[in-house]
């Protein structure tokens, strides 16, 4: 266990826990140990240090090791991170720059902006979708069209997102961030103002750390803007929003949503049309259900 290694190595930096882990280790008997075994040679606090720091844990007859062996590697190696040094590796940052097609995406997902406030760029976006969604909002009502569309922009942004985000790299920055903090909580504990400038410095370094997770955080949301946008500008351009007239002809039969009751598609619910609620209300749904079935996860793991 990494990690025990780590905490072992960190308490080791003082002469007397690493005199109170070496007690421990030469106590414990088949890897357990209990407190009337040791405590005529190490203080309460000691004990309690070692505890908090997950290097003993609940055994059936007292307290055990978490790791014998991490332990003992933790005592043996240098302490090279006692005063300031993560010893968290972030991935190559080159893995995390741009290409040129992400940044193309980005400047495509630009123009697509001018659409929501200029009616020309928005009028040749929806009637260029219109060839493919036009035929489906014939055949189907409105919120079932909606419905397809939010599903399809849910499968594709979990999709890029799983595909374009590094969540290796993603880890070792919210991992690294958490070192941070726990070795500051510690130092300062402890009243060690050394340990806590050469944090400090530190952690001004590794600012740099937040530009790395924004950028992949933003960059499969650029592509799935790209693909999502024009989407929601074919609705602006066929429904209407924030004045605009939608498509004449277009049969926009109420619809039944939950407390706010039989309203119409172009009416305003918490600041926003109907259609955009109850667009964002599928999304959201579908987006679970899709995250589920294809047991892919959002969130980077820094176990």
């Amino acid at each position: 266990m990494a990690r025990i290694e780590k905490r072992t190595r960190e308490l080791a930096s003082e002469p007397e826990m690493r005199e109170a882990i070496e007690l421990v280790l030469e106590r414990a008997e088949d890897n357990e140990i209990q407190w009337i075994d040791v405590r005529e040679e190490l203080s309460s606090g000691q004990w309690g240090r070692l505890i908090e720091r997950g290097l003993l844990e609940d055994g059936e007859a007292g307290f055990a090791l978490a790791d014998r062996d991490a332990i003992e590697a933790g005592l043996e190696s240098p302490d090279d991170d006692a005063g300031g040094g993560s010893s968290v590796e972030i991935p190559d940052s080159e893995g995390a720059s741009w290409s040129i097609y992400d940044k193309g995406a980005a400047v495509v997902t630009l123009l697509f902006f001018v659409g929501y406030s200029y009616g020309p760029v928005r009028s040749v976006v929806g009637e260029a979708m219109d060839v493919v969604l036009g035929p489906l909002q014939d055949l189907l009502p409105l919120y079932a069209v909606i419905m397809i569309i939010a599903t399809l922009t849910g499968l594709y942004s979990t999709l890029l997102r799983a595909n374009l985000m590094d969540m290796d790299r993603m880890a070792a920055y919210q991992q690294r961030m958490k070192d941070i903090q726990e070795r500051r909580k510690e130092a300062k504990e402890r009243g060690d103002d050394a340990a806590m400038d050469a944090i400090q410095e530190e952690q001004m370094e590794a600012m740099g750390d937040q530009l790395g997770m924004f950028k992949e955080q933003f960059r499969p949301m650029v592509w799935i803007m790209v693909l999502t946008i024009p989407a929601f500008l074919w609705m602006y351009w066929k429904i209407g929003f924030r004045g605009a007239e939608g498509q004449p002809g277009l049969d926009l039969q109420p619809i039944v949503l939950p407390i706010a009751g039989e309203v119409a598609w172009t009416d305003t619910l918490f600041i926003m049309p109907t259609w955009i609620i109850w667009y964002f209300l599928c999304s959201m749904a579908f987006t679970q259900i899709i995250q589920k079935g294809l047991n892919i996860s959002m969130s980077p793991s820094t176990s």
